[in-house]
């Protein structure tokens, strides 16, 4: 690695009292450390280049003899590990709730050891999918045209109820049983790589469930937050970069708890941080990872983020990993500052890759749903990108319509097929690296409510009446979703301009917003039309772009289109052309 420093965390009873021991070539014990509880030892091992991938055994010794003698393993690496390709604007992310997607193996739903059982008719308890389930329908998320997966967390969530969602991590470094295990989820990985499909974990570094051990023996009195005491966290966002605020009111914000049930961790604490920053290395080494995503960015130490997202930048130059500033939905600055590379009022030193564009998300359904004129309508998405200059690299957002978190998109534009085909369109030909929620491929509909907007996709259990893997007495009006969806993402698999190009843009003019995407000689060409009533569009105005190219084919309908004329374009529809030079 490049840092060859190692911290082991050790627990048992009374630990502190004696003392490790080490034997094994190129590997060193180069400090102890003690803190108020005696129940806990940290080691600090040091590393050389001359170290080889083997086992040694780590001896605990009290009075000259050896009390407790515990196995340890040096892995290697794989080839090429440290210059792993994260996910890019060439991908498209499919974020899967596991506990609704497909249910695999039935016989894991219930272990024993574990609080909450399974309960189908529970909207808001477990209900079997697991990571078999995913694995056994790779083929068909690989058909779709979806290149990365991004799974709501897999690690084990052993709280008494609401513990399908996976946000109250109790284990770090195992997978939660009723999901699989370790080696299933590394197996996930290995074979969606072969179909091309990279795997984007999960990870809450903000906070723990509260049945997680450390609760039963806090490794220090300063491990939690607030003394260890439930505290609500405020909430307000804003608070984080305000100029005229106290340092009392940002610690509301940033040391509060999300909820009673997730204990607020203090990463200030320097043993704790070292945790969550090998473990974090650990399961891109172990899962062979090209992403992660960061649950509740803002919520923690933004100094500790600093070093947190310098480390792993520093092991893997090119891994991507893309954080969660919500809800602050229209304060574009405040999602901005997170990014590497954006310019920041107190000149912080971010060096996480990407942010979830929940900005360009509030355009996206503001515009669809509003009325056209000269503030509002389609032109709020303009608006947004236009405003791209405070970013770091705008290329590298993630952009999305909807998520586990709200309501389903097809719900948020009124059940109108219209409005959810350009909001597609828009999401998959904008720049960024778009995200889609499982379901939103059928147009599964939602309240705002988590458990019924996180419903089971239809043919992931045994007897389901449709089945939306097969098409199996699929509705005809989520067939035709599905079709046009998988019609887009193969052909953005393709196309240079989406992945690579830089994107141009005009001011909306009469309720109608036009873009392009452009790579060398190749050029993609979008308008949308946000009327009620269809329009004629003079292509005169792009001639700067357009340069004398004659004609275009539609990707969606395969019509070819003369542009020394007048394109029309039907009322709430976008349409997508690739033009021919």
């Amino acid at each position: 690695m490049a840092d060859n420093t190692l911290q082991l965390m050790v627990h048992g009873k009374n630990i502190a009292n004696i003392e490790p021991e080490l034997s094994y070539p190129g590997v060193a014990i180069n400090r102890v450390h003690r803190l108020d509880n005696p129940n806990y030892l940290f080691i600090d091992l040091l590393l050389s280049e001359t170290t080889v991938p083997g086992k040694f055994d780590i001896v605990f010794k009290g009075s000259g003899q050896t009390l407790i003698s515990y196995p340890y393993e040096i892995l290697k690496r794989d080839a090429g590990s440290a210059e792993r390709q994260g996910f890019s604007p060439a991908d498209v992310i499919y974020l899967v709730t596991p506990d609704r997607y497909a249910n695999g193996n039935p016989d894991n739903d219930s272990v024993p050891s574990l609080k909450e059982k399974p309960n189908r008719r529970n909207k808001d308890g477990r209900h079997g999918g697991d990571i078999q389930g995913i694995i056994d329908h790779l083929d068909y998320i690989a058909e779709m045209g979806f290149t990365q997966v991004w799974l709501n967390p897999v690690l084990e969530n052993d709280q008494k109820k609401y513990s399908y969602h996976g946000y109250s991590t109790t284990d770090y470094y195992n997978i939660d049983a009723r999901f699989g295990n370790n080696v299933l989820y590394k197996k996930l990985s290995d074979q969606a790589k072969k179909k091309g499909i990279g795997i984007i974990k999960d990870i809450i570094l903000n906070h723990i469930g509260s049945e997680h051990w450390w609760m039963m023996d806090l490794p220090s009195s300063d491990w939690i937050n607030n003394k260890g005491k439930f505290e609500r966290s405020s909430h307000v966002h804003e608070v984080v970069n305000d100029p005229y605020i106290t340092e009392s009111q940002k610690n509301a914000f940033t040391d509060g708890w999300f909820v009673r049930t997730m204990p607020d961790l203090n990463q200030r604490n320097p043993f704790l941080a070292t945790y969550l920053i090998q473990c974090s290395i650990w399961w891109i080494e172990f899962a062979d990872l090209s992403g992660f995503r960061v649950d509740t960015y803002p919520y923690m130490d933004k100094e500790f983020l600093s070093i947190w997202s310098g480390r792993i930048h520093d092991e893997y130059p090119n891994f991507n990993f893309v954080g969660e500033e919500w809800p602050v939905v229209t304060n574009i600055p405040a999602t901005a500052y997170w990014q590497a590379g954006s310019k920041t009022h107190d000149n912080y030193k971010s060096s996480t890759p990407s942010m979830m564009d929940f900005p360009f998300q509030t355009a996206l359904i503001n515009a669809l749903k509003g009325k056209e004129s000269w503030n509002s309508g389609i032109g709020d998405i303009y608006r947004v990108i236009a405003t791209d200059f405070v970013y770091g690299d705008p290329y590298n957002l993630v952009v999305f319509a909807g998520n586990h978190d709200m309501q389903r998109i097809y719900s948020q534009l009124n059940d109108d097929m219209d409005l959810y085909k350009m909001a597609m369109s828009i999401v998959l030909t904008t720049r960024g690296i778009p995200q889609i929620y499982y379901g939103t491929e059928i147009i599964l509909k939602s309240t705002g409510d988590h458990g019924e907007l996180r419903k089971d996709f239809p043919g992931g259990w045994q007897g389901d009446r449709a089945n939306a893997f097969t098409g199996k007495s699929l509705a005809k009006d989520k067939s035709d979703a599905q079709i046009f969806l998988k019609t887009l993402l193969n052909w953005r698999k393709n196309s240079l301009p989406i992945a690579k190009g830089r994107l141009i843009h005009y001011p909306p003019k009469d309720g109608v917003y036009v873009y392009f995407r452009s790579h060398g000689d190749e050029l993609v060409m979008v308008l949308v039309n946000n009327n009620s009533n269809p329009v004629s569009v003079d292509l005169k105005r792009f001639y700067e772009v357009l340069d004398k190219r004659k004609k275009a084919r539609s990707v969606v309908s395969s019509l070819d289109y003369d542009l020394r004329e007048k394109i029309s374009i039907k009322e709430k529809t976008a349409i997508i052309l690739d033009v021919i030079f």
